[in-house]
């Protein structure tokens, strides 16, 4: 207001003024319409009332410094009252009318942010993972928009109190959620927040709410079929691996019974029983390993390790003649923080996989730093891997053996490798053309081993 009075005298003063040289080229009453640009100009900023005491302040200038005789408040000619009168009319008409735009400026510009607000809260409620989440953002939104303090969006019912106003969101006659507003606002802000937000913020919550609930099925609906498609595929690689060893182990077992046997063909047979025993087993565990993966339940347990020691002790596991495999790492390999034994298990099934395919050639493992990583990279010379292929080889009981290896194996090995390398922090990748047989590419990051306290 005082603003508003300091604009007004200013203006008043600054057209007195400008009347004085046009004096000289036109008549003294026309000039008195030049007053009406500092009534505009005040009540399109601070409102009518200010406009109305501007052009008071305005005619009462005029009359002091222009209308004859000047220097007092009286007026000689009546063709001057007329003026005067005139210029009064208008200028409060004038004062009205700016008031009535500014008005409808504030109300657009009112308007224009509440679309914007719904827009924002549309964006922030239907694209939001998780709807509790984004409510915090949004209320702050609800909040810088509507020009209040603080506002609180709420999925439950909440009464009202000392402190704040619950206005109830509902959809059809269920309450969904309560947006909550400070006690001590003004009454046409809550009104004009309760005609205003709170039906877009029903609308909106409840498709949100809507949103989520479908989202939710889409994620069961994929979970069931997936389920599905392992549970079949589980059924058909159960059904023919796990029958070859039984069937070899009953086999072997029944001349062994009979006890007509040399000691020759007794060693024999109890050589292949445990064979097909230990793959056996390695096909459970395998199992087991994929289903805790898939299942999330393979929590690591990260902690400094070597990755010599690590590839040591895979190649230990297989029990493969040492002519196997051509071992080739760095000698201060630095410390990774991973779960040993899943890596164990994760490069024991990497090495047995390129033995298999490796076609009688001896597998290169390799180890080395490079920059802030431990890249260790598993090389057969095998028939190499098809370009369709390569993505698939790590996906859960794929075969990917080709008609020259005669190899195709349970499809378990690589998915478990992929699973455990990835959940302790690193990446595996598979370089291969065919005939030229295939790299297995596997990177940890390093860091600093902490220094122990004392």
């Amino acid at each position: 207001m005082w603003l508003g009075l300091v604009a007004a005298v200013v203006s008043v003063a600054l057209t007195t003024l400008i009347l004085f040289p046009l004096k000289e080229i036109a008549p003294v009453t026309a000039l008195v319409v030049v007053y009406l640009v500092a009534v505009l100009l005040v009540s399109v900023g601070w409102g009518a009332v200010l406009g109305t005491v501007t052009a008071i302040l305005g005619g009462l200038a005029f009359n002091w410094f222009h209308l004859p005789p000047t220097g007092r408040f009286t007026i000689a000619d009546a063709q001057n009252w007329v003026a005067l009168a005139v210029f009064g009319v208008v200028a409060l008409v004038a004062s009205s009318l700016a008031q009535a735009a500014r008005h409808r400026t504030q109300e657009a510009e009112q308007r224009r942010r509440e679309a914007d607000l719904a827009a924002e809260l549309a964006r922030l409620l239907l694209r939001g993972h998780d709807l509790s989440s984004v409510l915090p953002v949004a209320s702050q939104r609800l909040a810088g928009a509507l020009g209040l303090p603080s506002a609180a969006i709420e999925l439950r019912p909440v009464e009202s109190d000392d402190r704040r106003v619950a206005f109830p969101l509902r959809e059809d006659a269920v309450q969904i959620g309560t947006l909550l507003l400070p006690a001590d606002l003004p009454e046409d802000v809550l009104r004009r927040a309760q005609e205003r937000a709170v039906p877009q913020l029903e609308s909106l919550l409840a498709a949100a709410q809507e949103r989520d609930e479908l989202l939710g099925d889409v994620v069961e609906t994929r979970a069931l079929r997936r389920s599905d498609v392992i549970k079949t595929a589980l059924l058909r690689s159960v059904s023919h691996d796990l029958r070859s060893p039984i069937t070899a182990i009953v086999t072997a077992a029944e001349p062994l019974a009979s006890g007509h046997v040399d000691d020759g063909d007794r060693r024999e047979l109890a050589r292949g029983i445990q064979e097909e025993a230990q793959r056996l087993s390695r096909l459970i565990e395998n199992l087991l390993d994929l289903s805790r993966l898939e299942a999330d339940a393979a929590e690591p347990r990260p902690e400094w390790c070597s990755l010599d020691e690590v590839l040591e002790a895979s190649i230990d596991d297989l029990a493969l003649p040492p002519s196997t495999f051509n071992v080739s790492i760095q000698g201060d390999l630095p410390l990774v923080r991973a779960d040993s034994a899943q890596l164990e298990r994760a490069f024991a099934n990497l090495l047995e996989n390129a033995a298999r395919h490796s076609g009688g050639h001896p597998v290169s493992l390799r180890a080395r730093a490079v920059g802030q990583r431990v890249v260790v990279r598993v090389v057969d010379r095998g028939p190499g891997i098809p370009s369709a292929q390569r993505e698939r080889v790590f996906e859960p009981f794929y075969r990917s053996g080709t008609e020259q290896s005669g190899h195709r194996g349970s499809g378990l090995g690589l998915a478990i490798a992929r699973g455990f390398v990835e959940a302790n922090g690193g990446t595996i990748a598979v370089e291969s053309l065919p005939g030229q047989g295939t790299t297995f590419v596997v990177e940890f990051p390093t860091a600093p081993v902490p220094a122990p306290v004392g």
